[in-house]
């Protein structure tokens, strides 16, 4: 095995640790942060509909997920996009423009008790863990709703009933399976739907990915009326056309990470509340109505009330997300058109919420560095650029022969801060010759404030770059 390998692996647990430790520590902040502002992004998208809503709750899952791994300086990439921007237009005054990035850090000599090792291990080993059993719970869960799906008996639907169902194809896009038989060639743009009866549930339910099956508990259809029959099938298949069983699936994937935070059921339920919410206006204006429409739900409600809900995995029933009196409500109040301009306006804050989350969530963010790859006596920890305060500062002079020659570039600069905050061992990385001297000379007279942990001044090593710009 090569020393590289060798290398590699000796350091990887350490790694994984520290990222680990680092995705934990940041999510029990970032999802609540999320979460919050979702609320109140929700609460702006409401009267644009619940389409709005939903996806901003699609949003807030999809964060909760994401943000806790993004690991952006966005302080650093603003700098550096500002100075690509002066280097592309060559803006600055007539005889030149200096501008300083100030790097984050790295202080070392940090001691850390053997004991706390141990537990920021255990720590990391007890979420590794807790992350498998939500993921095998979510597979478990698939296993045993496809073998249910495979124990159904097929349904066989009469003439009369495949007529009333043939009615939603063109509100709904669902095209019936109808024994092999197929549809005309119209039809293939259409989800089609397969009818199945299981006794193992007690309302309808859509189960499926690639395959999506309405499952009827047996003889369901011979107690409905025409209205109910109507809002029974218009509602499912709502969820078949909008694919809600393998977006849901996919949302329990994305969420494992997070699976341990309460606030994350509470966005799960959310967005389901407001997925019932979209496939009851689908299904509303499918079959004409939307009071009678409300009507048919609160019969069928009645007939369903007193049994349980089907223990399958995001089975998509008529009534599982538990808001029933708001689906009422919302169905039953004047809808009101919102035009353009407001819509748009909408748009924008939900939009500049999401942007202030995230870059509040990435400016907050915390890191953790690697305990268990460095020697006890030497620990590292990552310094913020933000963490480090310059008392005294000398700006770098433009070179008058650079100027002359029209030389222009930028200059990095490796410096280590000292306990007392002189900038010591200070060396050049990368840079034109011609501008490497000034920004020494520059930078080597700084002064920074002590860097105190634990109260105890110790050193940093940091970066510095200086951006030198001509004009045209």
């Amino acid at each position: 095995m090569s020393a590289f390998a060798s290398a590699f692996q000796a350091g990887f647990p350490a790694r994984l640790e520290s990222w680990v430790l680092a995705y934990l520590l940041n999510s029990l902040w970032q999802v609540p942060l999320v979460f919050f502002a979702a609320l109140a992004a929700a609460r702006l998208a409401r009267p644009a509909g619940p389409r709005m809503e939903h996806r901003v709750w699609v949003g807030a899952l999809v964060l909760e997920a994401v943000l806790p791994v993004c690991n952006l300086d966005l302080n650093e990439l603003w700098q550096r996009a500002w100075a690509l921007s002066l280097l592309l237009l060559h803006g600055g005054a007539a005889n030149g423009q200096t501008r300083v990035i100030l790097g984050a850090g790295t202080a070392s000599r940090v001691a850390l008790p053997w004991h706390s090792a141990e537990v920021l291990a255990a720590v990391a080993v007890a979420y590794l863990c807790g992350l498998l059993y939500f993921a095998g719970r979510l597979g478990w869960g698939m296993w045993i709703t496809e073998a249910m799906r495979r124990r159904a008996v097929r349904l066989e639907l009469t003439p009369v009933m495949a007529r009333l169902m043939d009615r939603f194809e063109p509100a709904l896009g669902i095209a019936m399976d109808r024994f092999g038989g197929g549809r005309s060639s119209n039809a293939v743009h259409f989800a089609r739907v397969h009818f199945a009866t299981s006794g193992d549930i007690s309302g309808p339910a859509t189960v499926g990915v690639r395959r999506q099956t309405l499952l009827l508990p047996p003889g369901f259809l011979d107690k409905l009326s025409r209205d109910e029959l109507d809002a029974v099938l218009a509602h499912e298949f709502a969820h078949m056309r909008r694919w809600d069983f393998a977006k849901n699936l996919l949302y329990g994937m994305v969420a494992v990470p997070v699976a341990y935070h309460p606030l994350l059921s509470l966005t799960r339920a959310r967005l389901a509340e407001t997925r019932e919410l979209v496939c009851d206006a689908m299904a509303a204006e499918a079959v004409g109505g939307r009071e009678s429409y409300a009507r048919s739900l609160l019969r069928l409600a009645s007939m369903l009330s007193d049994r349980a809900a089907p223990r399958i995995l995001h089975a998509i029933g008529i009534f599982d997300a538990n808001i029933f009196e708001r689906r009422v409500m919302n169905l039953t109040r004047k809808s009101l058109e919102i035009g353009h301009g407001r819509k748009f306006a909408i748009i924008g804050a939900c939009a500049l919420v999401a942007c202030v989350t995230c870059a509040s969530a990435l400016a907050l963010r915390m890191d953790v560095t690697e305990p268990a790859a460095q020697n006890p006596s030497t620990k590292s920890i990552n310094v913020k650029a933000d963490a480090l305060t310059i008392v005294s500062k000398v700006s770098p002079v433009y070179p008058a022969d650079a100027k002359k020659e029209r030389v222009q570039g930028t200059v990095e600069l490796a410096a280590v801060i000292g306990k007392d905050g002189t900038v010591e061992n200070l060396s050049v990385v990368s840079g034109p010759d011609a501008l490497q001297k000034s920004a020494l000379d520059a930078v080597k007279g700084w002064r920074y404030q002590p860097f105190l942990l634990n109260g105890d001044p110790i050193e940093v090593k940091t970066t510095i770059t200086v951006i030198y710009t001509l004009a045209e």
